[in-house]
This record gives structure tokens, sequence and C-alpha cells, in this order.
């Protein structure tokens, strides 16, 4: 059988980190061991080397956003991309984002008459709505975003709710498939090293309780909100010593800085900053007991599904889109507004029994390691292109 090749388009990527980039990357790294892939995405002003990557990349000249983490590529102005791209010749081209460069995927895709995939990670209307403060306009961009995967072949969204929010709210004109998202971390059983070398960089005690928090400094991840429980755990009787870790970098880092001052946890909340060593960062999730992800923003988050890879539990907010395949206090926990976040976070540090049932369903349900998915995707692959 010839070798295929696989575009891979994105709107993002490091050293701009975020969790579709990191899709993006363990896509190609997988499924380039047994096709050809090249992966669009845009450059940075910031410094990258491109070399330590086992695939090739083009990247597209972009300009950054105002007050946004994010840059915007110009695939329509810049004509190296464009000839770059004509270079190859595509069996088959996988969107993961719906703005200029997916865009631009799709009409390569078209144009050739070969299948586009299109991958739905992200509630976009929010985005739209904290940008332009408009309901009514952020409702006539996310139709743009939705044409955009509806000449696609066929989507996919990351969970159940995603598929759900799609069809029924943003009107694309099928239901999603779902492909998870996953990890390349493996279940670490020997946790003293890691442990101890957490312990050490932030001068824990062994028998501290340990709360995570992984992912950009943003409002839009409810990061105030976990300030707003730990100030309501704080009030009780604890008959433990906790720390809250903080790691990831973003636009409202001094914010949330400010607000832990505000709300006098400074010693009980730890600001780590951006860890792009993903062995240390794995040494986080050993050493956590939780990990608080009460984003409403995100839809299936990659980072509660690493911290499912050593066995710790989530706690969400009920009606998350990132929580909509957990069940409560079977594989994470389920709460409705901060008192109930923070009564959970006690309850799961006292009740033994629990905390281990909960762990173990996370492991078994919520942890999906990437080799075993992109077996999956390059079979779905494989008879896209046959039926095309």
């Amino acid at each position: 059988m010839r070798t295929i090749t696989i575009g891979l388009f994105n709107d993002s990527f490091p050293p701009m980190t975020d969790g579709v980039g990191m899709v993006v990357d363990n896509y190609a790294r997988r499924l380039s061991k047994f096709a050809n892939v090249v992966v669009f995405v845009p450059d940075y002003r910031e410094p990258y080397d491109d070399s330590v990557y086992p695939y090739k990349i083009v990247r597209c000249k972009s300009v950054k956003m105002p007050f946004a983490d994010y840059s915007l590529p110009l695939p329509l102005v810049d004509r190296e991309f464009r000839k770059e791209v004509s270079k190859y010749h595509f069996d088959i081209i996988h969107i993961h984002s719906p703005f200029t460069i997916g865009k631009y995927g799709v009409f390569i895709g078209r144009r050739r008459k070969i299948p586009v995939i299109g991958t739905m990670h992200s509630q976009y209307r929010q985005d739209f709505f904290r940008a332009v403060n408009n309901k009514k306009m952020a409702q006539e961009l996310t139709k743009t975003i939705v044409s955009v995967y509806n000449r696609c072949s066929k989507c996919f969204a990351v969970n159940s709710g995603m598929a759900h929010l799609y069809y029924d709210e943003y009107g694309v004109k099928e239901m999603p498939d779902v492909l998870c998202n996953a990890t390349e971390m493996k279940y670490i059983s020997h946790k003293k090293k890691a442990r101890d070398h957490i312990n050490q960089m932030h001068h824990l005690k062994d028998s501290d309780k340990v709360f995570l928090f992984v992912g950009r400094i943003n409002k839009l991840k409810n990061i105030l909100f976990i300030v707003d429980s730990l100030s309501l755990l704080n009030k009780k009787k604890l008959n433990y010593s906790y720390k809250m870790l903080f790691v990831g970098h973003g636009q409202d880092y001094e914010e949330l800085k400010k607000y832990i001052h505000q709300k006098k946890l400074d010693s009980n909340i730890i600001l780590c900053g951006n860890v792009e060593d993903r062995s240390l960062l794995q040494e986080y999730y050993v050493r956590s007991d939780l990990f608080l992800f009460p984003s409403l923003y995100d839809a299936s988050s990659i980072v509660q599904i690493e911290a499912a890879s050593q066995k710790v539990p989530t706690v969400f907010l009920e009606g998350s889109k990132t929580s909509s395949d957990i069940t409560d206090r079977v594989n994470g926990f389920l709460a409705k507004n901060e008192e109930e976040f923070a009564n959970i976070i006690d309850e799961a540090m006292n009740d033994t029994a629990l905390y281990k049932k909960v762990s173990e369903g996370a492991y078994r349900d919520v942890y999906h390691h990437w080799d075993t998915v992109i077996e999956d995707v390059y079979q779905m692959y494989l008879d896209t292109i046959k039926r095309s």
C-alpha cells in the first residue's frame, strides 16, 4: 500500500502554547511514523526551532492580535506560504481550527477535490462575545466559523457535549461524531522521586495536600472561581494543610496575582509560571491530589486527561462542556457553585474510599493515550480516502 500524504492545518502552534497546538503536534508525531505529514501553522515573533520536530512544518506570516494571546495568520497575503502549500499532493486534509489557516485548508481540499476533516475543539461563541461584547455580533461571527465546518467532508467534536453544542446551537448541518483527545503521558507508579522534586521546588511538606490547575491564566478559564472556592474552604476547620499550584501564564496573570492577595490566600496559592518541560509537568500531576478545573469555556481539555493519567481526579463545574462525559463521584466530581466546589474538595480529602474510587474511575474512563487514538484516526483517514 502506498504512503499517504496528510495536511494538518491549524491557527496556533508552539511557541504559542495551547491545547489545540499540542493536539496537532501529537497527531503529527504519530502519523508521521506511517504517512507523509505536513503541518501548516502561523509564525511568531518569538524564536522557534522547527528542526526539533520529526515532521515538516510550514509557517504562515501572522500579526499579533491586540488584547489576546493569539496571532492572526495571513495566508492570502503570504505568497511564499501559498507557494509551499502548492508543492504537496495531499490525500486528505485535517483542519483543527476554522480561522484563516483552517479556512485555507478547506479551500485547498475542495479545489483539489480531496476529503477535508474538521475537528471542533472550542466554544468559539464565548471568544467572540468576550471580544465584541455584543450577543448578536457574536452570533454572526459564529455563523462564519460554522460555514467553514459545513464545507468539510466530515466533522468531529472532542466529546458528546461539544457535538450537541455545534449541532443543536451553532447550526452545523450534520451531527459530528466524537474523536477524543488524549495524552502521551503514562502512569507513574513509583512517585517518590517526582513528589520530592516538586516539594523541593516549592518548599512543600510531604503531608501537604496539593491542588492543581494547568493552563492559560485567562479569566475565561474561571481561574478566579478557584480562588473564591479556596477562600470558602479556608473558613472550614481543616484537618490538613494544602497548597494550590497554578501552572501556566497568560494575559490575566497579574489580575490573578492581585486577586489572590486580595483574598488573603498568598500562603496557600503558588503561581508556578509556564512549564514547557513535559517531564516536569508530569511531576506536577504526580504530586497533586486534585485537579481543579471549573472552566465553562473549555471543550475537552487535555489537562484533565493528563491529570487522569496519574489517577488524579478533576473537580468540574456541573453543566460544563468539558465535563459532559463525567459521572459525579464515579470518574470525577461535579459542583454547582463555589460553596459546593469547596465542600467537594474537603470531602475528597477526608473520604479515602470515595477518593480511591473516583481516582481509579478517572484513570479508567478519562485517560486516553495518543498511540491508541491515532491508530483509530489513521484508519478513519484511510476509510475516508477510499470512499472519496
